[in-house]
């Protein structure tokens, strides 16, 4: 993130197509395995490690090594770039190069010698080429089958293009060459696609993904862009410390996915750094776990937004009811919603929308918190949402069970509270609410009347 935010020149993804072939063609099979998997799958360390047989640490230590060779022998073909910046261009770059249902098809044989070289030319290609060539599959994988008559009709493309484009019929040897080498892999792909055409609920995902991968090169073409100014930016400045958290954020998730939660897959990339900007580094694990726990919270509510608008998007299109369970509410999203975000909710109302009174909770959280002391527990109405300290629910809950065995008197130590608090709660937060328990009030019954607990 640094890199990118750098004054330094880079190149740009026209001055680095052209020798991407040949740069990607030094590499030994390992490294360059490791470069697609990476950077054209946008597989993450875990995945790559499966792939290849290995561990995280050997796979991460792949990618970066097959960059660095890749940097370096763009480096003797005159094309300057930085390691983090020709990441980010081929990755980028990758997603609009081949069609989403080749890239998906061949997932499963990324290791394969002959597409590892299909690939390899399909990120080298042209815009022109690519174009042609992607016009081809698309057709193709929409129609479910692959005909013999396509290689027919682009060799009859071919032969327009050279002829309304004079300089470039130097190159259209190659380009039928490159026509062969795909039809030769279609071919054997052609098993995998109609498994993929089989499947067809993966497509919303994916697209969805697309969507938030270009998201994302906007925000950072962005700050990248803003940082040109050679006077020193306060603001500028600022969202560079944040940009350096939020990595440092993604990195902590990568190597503990037990804090991860699906609704990430929701957020965009302002969203991690409204996560971090409140903290002045990363260092501790409290420190990291409050972070984690932001960005967890910041994506229930993006999970909200997206439900509420959905809800009333169905009832409009089912004659004002409501759902019968959340389920039904996929094709009513903005963006696509897994059905792993949609199980750990409850919808709790029934009939139609407009009967609903406007104060009780229409969808609720119904799944453990993945962190006691530093989650949010969420309740969501149509108008508003309630939030409430995970800590400080059970605490409330174990003070008045308490009460309830003791004659109704309120609880004064927290080693009174042990019996009956769930482990984890940090007595700290057991302490500091006990505290809050104004002077006077000492059953259960003076709480409730000063209004503190229902």
């Amino acid at each position: 993130m640094n890199e990118l935010l750098s004054t330094e020149p880079e190149a740009s993804w026209e001055g680095i197509a052209p020798h991407l072939d040949a740069a990607l063609g030094e590499l030994n099979d390992t490294d360059r395995d490791a470069v697609l998997l990476r950077y054209f799958q946008h597989k993450s360390a875990r995945e790559i490690a499966q792939t290849l047989g290995t561990t995280e640490e050997a796979a991460q230590k792949r990618v970066s090594r097959g960059v660095e060779r890749l940097r370096a022998s763009l480096s003797k073909r005159g094309v300057a770039v930085g390691a983090g910046g020709l990441a980010v261009l081929v990755g980028s770059n990758a997603v609009h190069a081949a069609p989403a249902g080749l890239t998906a098809a061949l997932s499963g044989a990324a290791l394969h010698h002959a597409a590892t070289t299909g690939l390899t030319k399909a990120i080298a290609m042209t815009t022109l080429q690519k174009s042609l060539i992607a016009a081809t599959l698309t057709a193709a994988v929409g129609a479910g089958v692959y005909e013999a008559h396509r290689a027919s009709e682009l060799q009859t493309q071919v032969a327009a293009l050279q002829q309304s484009h004079p300089p470039l019929a130097a190159d259209s040897s190659q380009w039928l060459q490159q026509r062969d080498d795909f039809s030769n892999q279609l071919s054997s792909a052609r098993q995998e696609i109609e498994t993929l055409r089989s499947n067809t609920a993966e497509l919303p995902r994916l697209r969805g993904e697309v969507a938030r991968l270009r998201e994302r090169e906007r925000e950072l073409a962005l700050l990248k862009a803003a940082a040109a100014p050679s006077a020193p930016d306060p603001v500028l400045e600022s969202v560079k410390s944040w940009a350096a958290r939020a990595s440092q954020l993604r990195q902590r998730l990568d190597q503990t996915p037990d804090q991860r939660i699906p609704e990430l897959a929701l957020l965009a990339e302002k969203d991690w750094l409204d996560a971090v900007k409140n903290s002045e580094r990363l260092e501790t694990d409290a420190e990291y776990r409050q972070a984690a726990a932001n960005l967890r919270t910041g994506a229930k509510n993006v999970f909200g937004e997206l439900t509420r608008k959905a809800l009333k998007k169905y009832a409009e299109a089912n004659g004002g009811f409501l759902p019968a369970d959340l389920s039904q509410l996929k094709p009513y999203y903005d963006q696509p919603v897994d059905d792993a975000i949609l199980q750990r909710y409850s919808l709790q109302q029934t009939g139609k929308l407009n009967d609903v009174p406007s104060n009780e909770f229409m969808f609720v959280e119904n799944t453990p918190p993945v962190d006691i002391n530093h989650d949010t527990f969420f309740q969501y109405r149509m108008n508003g949402t309630r939030t409430s300290g995970v800590a400080s629910m059970f605490i409330e809950r174990a003070a008045v069970q308490y009460a309830e065995a003791n004659n109704g008197l309120l609880p004064t130590d927290p080693s009174q509270l042990a019996p009956y608090l769930k482990s984890g709660v940090d007595p700290a937060k057991v302490r500091q609410m006990l505290s809050q328990v104004p002077s006077g009030i000492t059953t259960l019954e003076q709480l409730r009347a000063a209004g503190f607990i229902k």
